[in-house]
């Protein structure tokens, strides 16, 4: 059990009829957590570094290291993924560094654009062995880019799918990216009808607004990949918040981000175990 490929990640999911957790990081105390809930619930996750946490830290070398380092000592399989990337030179850099799995975004492009470059990028990564992920319908709320309330058409998926040959498929179902609530409501007959049509794995963006019950039939309409970051910040966030407040001299990181890490294993172990229930 150490560092996996996305495609071994997916078949071994697929095969028991679970979802696979997809966790993204800010920090070093996320991917530590996510793998400890990981461990706990003895199952495979993703954990993910966005394009916007690369410029979070000014580069992307530091924190996918250490990612790569944290899965590589794991007791269950991780995959380390590159998470909507816009900028092609970062797709390769990734690589480059031993990423197996990249999320190339080109959804705020024309339908045309998108997937010339789409297809262009998939070559690319298929040539090293390299599994990619792309974006159609666009999933509402990333840095206001994307309009909520657009739903992927089958037909269209099939067909994008088709021509640009990736390997698993972000679609717009009613979830939208950065929400705070857990209250959207997902089209799970759309799902359904995209899982018959379309034949790579189907991703679900902005799942941390999708309430449990809604997570759960997602995966049992169809949808193999779960994308989560903003509810694991928010139970980070509470955790430092109520370790500051309860000591106003506390000015050891360790002290309350400690808290924070722990909050964030519990969560993800519990979403893990969610989406490893038998559909």
């Amino acid at each position: 059990m150490t560092l996996v490929s996305m495609f071994d990640a997916v078949a071994a999911s697929k095969k028991i009829g679970a979802g696979l957790g997809a966790f993204n990081v800010i920090q070093i105390e996320h991917a530590e957590a996510i793998v400890a809930g990981a461990e706990a619930a003895d199952r495979p996750v993703v954990i993910q570094v966005s394009e916007n946490t690369v410029a979070y830290h000014g580069s992307l070398a530091p924190i996918t290291l250490a990612c790569l380092s944290i899965a590589r000592g794991s007791r269950v399989d991780i995959v380390v993924h590159l998470d909507h990337a816009v900028s092609v030179d970062l797709v390769h850099e990734a690589v480059a560094l031993g990423v197996s799995s990249v999320m190339y975004d080109a959804s705020a492009m024309s339908h045309q654009a998108n997937v010339a470059a789409t297809t262009e990028v998939a070559a690319w990564c298929h040539a090293r062995g390299v599994s990619i992920e792309a974006e159609l319908g666009e999933v509402g709320g990333k840095d206001g880019v994307h309009a909520p309330g657009v739903r992927t058409d089958p037909s269209e998926a099939a067909a994008y799918v088709d021509a640009t040959r990736v390997d698993a498929l972000a679609v717009a179902v009613g979830s939208s990216h950065a929400m705070l609530t857990r209250d959207a409501e997902l089209d799970t007959a759309l799902i359904t009808e995209l899982a018959a049509v379309v034949d790579v794995p189907l991703v679900l963006h902005g799942s941390s607004g999708v309430p449990d019950e809604g997570i759960a039939a997602a995966v049992a309409a169809g949808i193999v990949k779960v994308n989560i970051a903003t509810q694991l910040n928010k139970v980070m966030s509470a955790a430092v918040r109520d370790a500051l407040a309860a000591n106003l001299e506390l000015v050891d990181p360790r002290k309350y981000l400690g808290p924070g890490r722990d909050a964030v294993t519990a969560e993800a172990t519990r979403l893990v175990s969610l989406l490893s229930l038998r559909r």
